[in-house]
């Protein structure tokens, strides 16, 4: 490895993620950004002439069930139990203010 991380890198990084911590976290995450870095730098060595690549360890499928057409619950069934509605919807308290410009 050129670089090992120190503690100026994770401090930038911690600015930049908008964290803070405290001075004995950032020596803990050094430690560990340096052995996660030092372990990749280490898989590096193998050879994967030949490998192909996976998305999973284990083999999987999606299953996939008849999309057929059914029979709808109904609106008043649906709102039944609503808390509040405002005639076939959901009423939900607002969550942006005027001043949010969205």
């Amino acid at each position: 490895m050129k670089k090992k991380i120190d503690q100026a890198q994770v401090r930038k990084v911690a600015k930049l993620s908008r964290l803070e911590l405290t001075e004995e976290e950032i020596e803990e995450f050094t430690g560990q950004l340096r052995s996660i870095l030092e372990y990749v730098e280490k898989m590096k060595e193998l050879d994967t002439t030949g490998v192909e690549p996976l998305a999973h360890c284990l083999p999987i499928s999606n299953v996939f069930r008849e999309d057929c057409i059914k029979e709808s619950i109904g609106t008043e069934k649906t709102l039944a139990n609503a808390p509040q509605r405002d005639g076939e919807f959901f009423k939900v308290p607002k969550i942006l203010d005027d001043s949010s410009k969205a």
